[in-house]
């Protein structure tokens, strides 16, 4: 036995008596595992990528995986999958499903469902129509007015949820229906409004930048900033004396970001340039990530997400966090519904319905959002809609009927949520869940 000579500093008494000098001074020895990757190099993050597949934290990987076999089984079936041209429709196809995704994400950070978003879509781009084609409004006051009624519709579904206590599943359903129904009133009986090509919804997905200089200088702009926001990131950090990245990280990071940044540039100036609908879904995700992982709204988003009554003890407005999730989630939706009406350049009674809702849900799932909450990344919606749409164009390119597309994509989506479940009971062995 052994006196502990530390007691001022711990604050226990002058005469605690250590059973165990050794095995005490190995319980208060715990060092960080980012600690030991930046000390052991190579050999560390080895021994970390390790660690991480016992824990169950596989992040991204199964994703970006499933997606690399997509391609190459697609490429080897028909050289033309990876041309620039369909690659470059695809990436303009997946902008209207992924917005909506990234309002899917939002709403399964809480662990909950929308199953209201591909009416309320709908709704959006009728509501356009309506307004602009039938009326005559002002396009950007339509515009925006279809923007504000998805996220009303939202808004609405939050308050039921949040305030009086009705199961999200049980409200968004109702809202599917009722949305619907809305949708084909205000259509009227011709069922179908034509835009105008030249207007401003038809130019969300018709219009390219031609220059080459966009598309480079777009992927230019994403690297550096990403440069800039890991590198001030690392000494806010290391200033606080918490684990940071070392330089030749970020920059090898850095680097791998701007080999496929360059790489997408190049792809979309072989055929038309740049396509704004590519870069008005960019800054959709880059803002709605820096929300959720910057701010103390996103925190109060993800703790909800882990637990309500946690949050609710820790002072967080429950009921306000969840009607705006919800009310995010509408407003996403009314994007992307004009993003697809756009597509098509006609609003008409087939919009937000089909595949739509599956579609939209499969890909924040398949990207890597957890349906049991807590956990996922805005990033998500858009490995997810890739994957989704790299499927469909696939298969298209072979001929092969619907049916067997919706198989697949079933299949992809009952994988995804296996490993979700597998992760989560892994990571409870490991004691990080």
């Amino acid at each position: 036995m052994s006196i502990d000579k530390t007691s001022a500093a711990t604050g226990a008494p002058e005469d605690h008596v250590v059973e165990n000098p050794e095995a005490a001074k190995a319980a208060v020895t715990v060092v960080d595992p980012r600690l030991l990757v930046r000390e052991q190099g190579l050999a560390g993050y080895v021994t970390e990528f390790k660690r991480k597949m016992k824990s169950g934290d596989l992040g991204s990987l199964p994703v970006v995986v499933g997606l690399a076999i997509i391609w190459l089984i697609f490429t080897s079936l028909n050289s033309n999958f990876l041309t620039a041209g369909n690659l470059s429709d695809m990436s303009v196809a997946m902008v209207g499903t992924g917005m909506i995704a990234v309002g899917i994400v939002f709403v399964l950070l809480l662990g909950e469902i929308d199953l209201s978003v591909g009416s309320v879509s709908g709704v959006a781009g009728a509501s356009f129509a309506v307004l602009n084609v039938t009326n005559g409004m002002n396009e950007w006051l339509a515009f925006l007015l279809a923007i504000v009624t998805g996220t009303a519709a939202g808004a609405l579904h939050g308050f039921f949820f949040a305030k009086i206590g009705v199961p999200a599943f049980a409200v968004t359903l109702a809202g599917l229906l009722f949305w619907n129904g809305f949708m084909l009133q205000i259509l009227g009986d011709n069922g179908t409004i034509n835009l105008d090509p030249d207007g401003v919804v038809a130019q969300l997905t018709s219009y390219y930048f031609s220059d080459v200089a966009a598309a480079y200088g777009l992927a230019a702009v994403v690297t550096a900033g990403y440069f800039l926001s890991s590198f001030l990131g690392n000494r806010r950090r290391e200033a606080a004396g918490v684990p940071s990245r070392p330089l030749s990280e970020t920059i090898v990071r850095t680097v791998l970001l701007a080999v496929v940044a360059f790489a997408v540039a190049i792809v979309f100036n072989q055929y038309k340039g740049l396509p704004l609908a590519v870069v008005i879904f960019i800054v959709v995700l880059l803002v709605t990530d820096f929300v959720l992982r910057r701010t103390a709204y996103g925190r109060k988003v993800f703790a909800l997400g882990g637990s309500v009554e946690a949050s609710r003890r820790a002072g967080i407005n429950v009921e306000m966090v969840r009607i705006s999730v919800f009310a995010i989630s509408g407003t996403f939706a009314a994007v992307g519904g004009l993003f697809i009406a756009s597509k098509i350049a006609a609003a008409n009674q087939g919009a937000g319905g089909g595949d739509l809702l599956m579609n939209a849900i499969a890909a924040a799932v398949i990207g890597g959002t957890s349906l049991f909450g807590g956990r996922g990344r805005t990033w998500n919606a858009l490995l997810g809609v890739l994957v989704i749409v790299s499927i469909q164009y696939g298969l298209a390119l072979e001929g092969i009927a619907s049916p067997v597309q919706y198989m697949i994509t079933g299949g992809v989506l009952l994988a995804t949520v296996v490993i979700d479940a597998v992760t989560r009971k892994t990571q409870k062995t490991a004691g990080r869940a």
